[in-house]
């Protein structure tokens, strides 16, 4: 796109989105909120539409206390559980600990991506509406992510679900990270994949890539036109770095 300003090499700190950014996860959340509906006395529901169900549901539920829980609660109710939301939340983690442990991998191109950013003396953050539980199965369980690239070797902070009160597109998250770092919002690029994550950014009026993924192509037209630079793959944004490191 033709709004690209080398942000990859001319900030000093990159702000990760996780799921869907830098991990080949959306799939595997919509497979697991599939067995979850069926649980629920559901049918098996095709995997874009659970998706983007989830998607607009936490968007409408994202300034609340546990926007996941209420998300449980909306799907109980749309297919008459008698579960509490606190039970149906307490199953999907129940369902997510053997994929999160053994399914979920780096996206193409991000393991030479952050080791190349880390190289450079770049600071890594990750800024995520994941739960700091499901982190601490990648950072300790995911051998896939394990033996790639550390989570606690590369990242120097990972802010998770429980680090703020309103998750993206709320900029809750991106304001922290800037009072916690003493940073500028010109010293920052934030790399994200989907359209809440590209609204908190600007929202935060932090510069912002936007990485595509197949589960967000539906608004790629949105991401694109909010998004500062655009990259097909990882990949592509580790071509640039080795462009604009040799030129």
């Amino acid at each position: 796109m033709a709004r690209n300003k080398n942000f990859l090499l001319s900030t000093d700190t990159i702000i990760f989105d996780l799921d869907g950014t830098l991990l080949e996860s959306m799939g595997v959340w919509n497979e697991i909120d599939r067995i979850l509906i069926h649980e629920l006395g559901g049918p098996w529901e095709e995997e874009m539409m659970v998706g983007k169900r989830r998607d607009a549901l936490l968007a409408r539920f994202s300034g609340m206390e546990n926007p996941y829980g209420e998300y449980c609660g909306a799907l109980g109710r749309i297919y008459g559980s008698s579960l509490s939301k606190e039970e149906i939340l307490a199953l999907r983690h129940t369902i997510d600990k053997d994929f999160l442990g053994t399914r979920v991998d780096y996206k193409p191109g991000a393991v030479e991506l952050i080791k190349r950013l880390h190289d450079l003396g770049k600071t890594l953050i990750i800024a995520t509406t994941t739960k700091r539980p499901n982190i601490t199965i990648y950072r300790t369980e995911n051998r896939n992510i394990m033996d790639k690239a550390p989570l606690d070797d590369y990242f120097a902070a990972i802010y998770t679900r429980e680090d703020v009160k309103a998750i993206k597109p709320s900029p809750e998250v991106h304001e922290r990270i800037l009072h916690d770092l003493h940073k500028k919002r010109e010293e920052c690029f934030i790399l994200e994949d989907s359209l809440s994550g590209i609204l908190a950014a600007r929202a935060a009026g932090i510069p912002v890539g936007a990485v595509y993924d197949r589960y967000s192509a539906d608004d790629k037209e949105k991401i694109q036109a909010l998004s500062d630079c655009w990259y097909d793959s990882l990949d592509d944004a580790v071509k640039e770095l080795d462009t604009l490191l040799t030129n």
